[in-house]
């Protein structure tokens, strides 16, 4: 009998014993169902067996075997994604569920062999397909379940960071009140200050990191562009950047008219992070620059700074979430998250704009964005 056929009437058996190994290796036997165990298994089988008796080339299968074939059994993806899925949700980890997949085509292929009175080269033949559709459909439960292992994880981040803005503003609130309300010699001003400081770079990296599961778990940032200058936000920006270091003398120049619809928020959002890199990695002792030159349909903001330059191979993951500057880590304890530049380019994004940057030792850095005079929200 080929296979797929024996497949298709034996499933009921195969299945069976899918059940037990199921069973044998979750990691709460007692309160999971019949059903829960058996998940997609015949779902799987029968796909499998569909796909075999589908008539295959010799240049598919070589470019199935490098996962590069064409879908031809769309039913087998989705029950092998819906079974990853579940499994995760009932509390599987990868490594069991995987080796579900290595007991059903040890247990198909044994059953099969065993029924077998003369094997012919058509039952081999029949076998490698039978191991493509296992490969397929372990790759696609392999992916679904890490998505919804990742998805697991930025879910759990948006209300470790929305839970932590409570105590932070307490901490802020509770801070400015003191200053207030009690005479304090210049030792606990000098206290007060820092918890202050500190305060406010908590709630940047808690603002970071929700905008980061945002855009993780959307499609990208909303925004509500609305008239504004990009002037007067930049000069904000500066000022409030500059506020807490007494030798920050940036140079603001304004070219053209820099008015727009933007999102001023996230504007200013993105101002915040530009300047604030430029100040960490800057040289303390040359001057930062920033630039706006605004011509009929656009805006064009560079800011400059001197210092060490990101290293070449940086530059390609330089807005990428999550990743440090290299001369950021070799300088010690740090208070980004390597979210900041990952926010900026979602907020360039956002509003249809463009963000270059180019760095070097005798030129220094200079980041350039370019936003169009206009921006329109995404529909949601």
């Amino acid at each position: 009998m080929r296979l797929p056929d024996f497949i298709v009437q034996h499933v009921d058996r195969i299945v069976d014993e899918w059940e037990r190994f199921a069973r044998s290796i979750a990691p709460e036997t007692d309160s999971l169902t019949r059903l829960q165990l058996r998940d997609h298994a015949k779902s799987i089988l029968l796909a499998a067996a569909r796909d075999m008796r589908t008539a295959q080339t010799a240049s598919e299968q070589a470019a199935k075997a490098r996962g590069e074939g064409p879908e031809k059994t769309p039913s087998l993806d989705e029950a092998a994604a819906s079974h990853g899925e579940s499994r995760h949700s009932v509390g599987f980890d990868l490594v069991q569920m995987t080796s579900e997949f290595r007991h059903l085509r040890a247990c198909v292929i044994r059953l099969w062999v065993a029924s077998l009175e003369s094997p012919e080269l058509a039952y081999f033949q029949d076998m490698i397909r039978f191991n493509e559709t296992i490969d397929e459909a372990l790759a696609e439960s392999t992916a679904a379940y890490a998505e919804q292992v990742n998805r697991s994880r930025d879910i759990f981040l948006a209300i470790l960071g929305h839970d932590l803005r409570t105590p932070l503003q307490a901490v802020s609130m509770s801070t400015e009140m003191l200053a207030r309300k009690v005479a304090l010699d210049a030792d606990a001003l000098t206290y007060v200050s820092r918890i202050k400081s500190s305060s406010r770079h908590m709630a940047a990296m808690v603002g970071d990191l929700l905008e980061f599961v945002r855009s993780r778990l959307g499609s990208g940032l909303p925004i509500e562009p609305a008239p504004m200058d990009l002037a007067s936000a930049a000069k904000a920006a500066m000022d409030e950047a500059c506020a807490g270091q007494p030798d920050c003398a940036p140079a603001l120049n304004f070219h053209g008219d820099s008015h727009g619809i933007w999102d001023r928020g996230r504007i200013e959002q993105m101002l915040q992070n530009l300047i604030g890199n430029a100040l960490q990695h800057g040289s303390g002792n040359r001057t930062l620059t920033l630039t706006l030159t605004g011509s009929a349909e656009q805006v064009l903001l560079t800011i400059h700074n001197y210092g060490q330059p990101i290293p070449k191979e940086a530059l390609p993951t330089l807005f990428d979430p999550l990743v440090r500057n290299a001369n950021e880590e070799l300088g010690g304890p740090s208070t980004s998250l390597g979210l900041g530049l990952f926010i900026v380019k979602e907020v360039v994004t956002a509003h249809q704009g463009s963000i270059e940057v180019s760095s070097n030792e005798t030129d220094g850095t200079t980041f350039s964005v370019t936003l169009p005079r206009v921006s329109h929200a995404e529909p949601l």
